[in-house]
C-alpha cells in the first residue's frame, strides 16, 4: 500500500465506467459488465413513478423524500440531501467544500477523484494491494489529508472494510466520505455507517440505482452534519432531482421496499458463491478471484485478460474492464453477479474464451 499523486491522470482513464461495454454494439449482449440489478425497477416501482407523472406541471417539491430518507436512517432532515445520483454528490463535494489536500483510497469507483481534479484539486492516491486483499490500512492515508473518500464495499475490488476501519480516517478538520452505493446489496448492511453521528467529519453516501435499476433516473443522497449539507445544497442548482425520481426515492426507503432488498441481498450473496465456485474451476488457468468478495460483483485477475473479453464479446458476454481504475492493470476484469443460469452461460463461454486466447 502506498500512496501516490498523479496530477493529470494520465494513465487511467477516469470516466471509463461499465456502461461503455454495452453501448452502441454491444447492447445485445448479456451485461456482466454494468452493476445494477437485473430485473429491475420492479412493477410496483415502475407504477409509483408513473403515478408521478401527472404532476409534471409543478416544480419538485423534494420535502417528503427527505423525510423519507431520514426517517429510514433514523436522522433529522437537516442531514440529509437529495441529488441527482451519487455522482452529482461527488460533484458537489468536489466544488462546494474548502479542501487543501484531498486523498482517494484506490482501486474504487473514479468519479470521485475526476470531480476533484475537475475542480482544480491535485489528488492523493492510497494505492491498496492485491497481495494485501485491497484492506485499508488507516496508517497509510496521509495524516494531513482533510479530505479522505472510501468506497465500502468497494466497486470494483467488492471489499467490504470494516466499519471501525474506517471510522479511525477520522481527524478534526477532516471530511471522511465513504461511498456506500453498494451498501443495500450487502445482506444486514453490515459495516455501514450511514446513520452513524459520532463519527467527525463523516458523509455517507447512498444510490438507489443499484439495487433498484434506476440508472436512467438519477437519485441518491448524501448523509452528513446540517453544516455540510447545508454548504452542498447551496451549490446545488434549484430543483436538482425531479419529481419521477423523488416519487423512487420516497418508494426505495419505505419498509416494505426495505424488507424487499434485503431478500434480494441475500439472492445477491448466494448468487455470488456461485460465481465465485464456477471461476475457481479455471485455476490451472491462472484466473485469481479477488476474495472475500461481498459486493454485487466480482473482481478477477486473468492473463491475456484483454484478449479473453474481447472473445467474451464475441460469444455475447460484456464484462468490465478493470484497468481504468488506478491501482488495477490489464489483466484484471470486474464481473456483475447474475442468476445462476446466466452465470453457467458465462463460465461455459468463459472457458472457450481462455482457450481462444490462448491460441
Amino acid at each position: 500500500m502506498h500512496t501516490e499523486t498523479d496530477p493529470e491522470g494520465a494513465r487511467h482513464d477516469l470516466r471509463h465506467h461499465g456502461d461503455a461495454e454495452v453501448r452502441d454494439d454491444g447492447a445485445a449482449l448479456v451485461d456482466l459488465a454494468v452493476n445494477v440489478r437485473a430485473g429491475t425497477p420492479p412493477d410496483w416501482l415502475r407504477s409509483r413513478i408513473a403515478d408521478s407523472l401527472t404532476g409534471l406541471a409543478a416544480y419538485p417539491d423534494g420535502r417528503r423524500a427527505r423525510a423519507a430518507v431520514a426517517a429510514r436512517h433514523g436522522l433529522p432532515v437537516d442531514r440529509v440531501l437529495l441529488t441527482a445520483g451519487a455522482a452529482e454528490a461527488f460533484v458537489l463535494l468536489a466544488r462546494a467544500l474548502k479542501v487543501r489536500r484531498p486523498a482517494v483510497v484506490h482501486p474504487q469507483f473514479t468519479e470521485p477523484e475526476a470531480a476533484l481534479r475537475d475542480a482544480g484539486h491535485t489528488v492523493d492516491r492510497v494505492l491498496l494491494r492485491a497481495e494485501d486483499g485491497f484492506r485499508l490500512d488507516p496508517a497509510a492515508v496521509p495524516e494531513d489529508a482533510d479530505l479522505v473518500v472510501v468506497g465500502n464495499p468497494t466497486n470494483p475490488t467488492s471489499v467490504l472494510h470494516p466499519a471501525a476501519s474506517i471510522a479511525r480516517l477520522a481527524r478534526p478538520g477532516r471530511m471522511l466520505v465513504v461511498d456506500e452505493a453498494f451498501m443495500d446489496a450487502v445482506p444486514g448492511e453490515r459495516e455501514a455507517l450511514a446513520g452513524r453521528t459520532d463519527v467527525p467529519g463523516l458523509v455517507v453516501l447512498r444510490s438507489l440505482t443499484k439495487t433498484w435499476g434506476l440508472a436512467g433516473l438519477r437519485i441518491g443522497y448524501v448523509l452528513a452534519a446540517p453544516e455540510t449539507i447545508a454548504d452542498l445544497e447551496r451549490a446545488q442548482p434549484l430543483w436538482p432531482v425531479s419529481t419521477p425520481a423523488l416519487a423512487a426515492a420516497e418508494a426505495c426507503v419505505s419498509p416494505l421496499a426495505l424488507a424487499e432488498a434485503a431478500d434480494a441481498a441475500d439472492r445477491v450473496a448466494a448468487d455470488r458463491a456461485h460465481l465465485v465456485a464456477g471461476l475457481k474451476e479455471f485455476a490451472p488457468d491462472g484466473l485469481t478471484v479477488a476474495e472475500p468478495a461481498e459486493g454485487p460483483f466480482v473482481l478477477v485477475r486473468v492473463p491475456r485478460a484483454t484478449a479473453v473479453r474481447r472473445h467474451l464479446r464475441t460469444l455475447g458476454f460484456a464484462v468490465r474492464r478493470g484497468d481504468t481504475f488506478p491501482g488495477l492493470g490489464e489483466e484484471w476484469l470486474r464481473l456483475a453477479v447474475r442468476d445462476r443460469t446466466t452465470v453457467n452461460h458465462f463460465l461455459q463461454a468463459l472457458d472457450r474464451a481462455l482457450t481462444l486466447a490462448d491460441r
